[in-house]
């Protein structure tokens, strides 16, 4: 358990080189740092050490990668998780994102990019809705218990992680409401995600692959072409 105040960030990367760099640089910036090169050792630490972010890289030498470890995660913790990659391909981050990731980070990256994205990651891990009237949101069979931050489809549960939860949360504010894509990249990711486009459309696909009946024909998340998304509630 963290015996200090300070915000403990655990590293899952088998480069001796770049865990002492980013180490450096979290420790200098005020974080607790914690480091494994091995994909089994680093499901252990989470479930033990209770970090409040890991970075993940998606190739490790030892028997489970990057996207194995963060499924595996996904099946006990809500831990924001940033994919550390030197791939920098759509699918790469499509399947990170669709392993659980809450961000990533393309290799070489700076000490200023790290730090920015660890904070903003770690903001929107504990940001708390805005206090509404209702407990709940329903939309159909949809259910957004607002207190516990959980989800149900048809009374099934649904896991979600935590930004996943925050681009729901944002469509369900306004539903039968067309939201503009910068509109809802600002509200979850921040001001200075405001254009990219990739990270919502990533995220919408995998929320409707968890809510929806056939997510290749949404009837819940409804695109508006080229403009938005939209919570369709009947």
């Amino acid at each position: 358990m963290n015996k200090t105040n300070k915000p403990r960030i655990l590293v899952v990367d088998d480069e001796p080189k770049l865990v002492h760099l980013v180490r450096e640089v979290l420790t200098m910036a005020g974080f607790d740092v914690l480091s494994t090169g091995s994909g089994e050792s680093a499901i252990e630490m989470i479930a033990l050490e209770q970090p409040e972010l890991v970075l993940l890289d998606i190739i490790l030498s030892k028997t489970l990668d990057g996207y194995q470890v963060a499924r595996r995660t996904r099946e006990f913790s809500d831990v924001p998780i940033i994919m550390l990659t030197a791939k920098a391909h759509e699918e790469d981050m499509l399947r990170g994102f669709e392993s659980g990731a809450d961000d990533y980070l393309t290799k070489p990256f700076s000490a200023k990019e790290l730090l920015a994205r660890v904070r903003a990651v770690l903001k929107r891990a504990r940001q708390e809705p805005a206090a509404r009237g209702e407990s709940e949101i329903v939309c159909g069979d949809l259910r957004i218990d607002l207190a516990r931050r959980r989800v149900t489809i048809a009374g099934r549960e649904v896991r979600l992680t935590p930004t996943e939860y925050n681009v729901l949360y944002q469509l369900a504010l306004h539903p039968n409401q067309v939201l503009l894509h910068e509109q809802l990249l600002t509200a979850v990711w921040g001001a200075e995600y405001r254009d990219d486009l990739e990270y919502l459309r990533a995220y919408i696909r995998y929320l409707r692959q968890k809510l929806e009946t056939d997510p290749a024909n949404p009837k819940l998340i409804v695109t508006s072409q080229a403009v938005g998304y939209m919570l369709a509630c009947p």
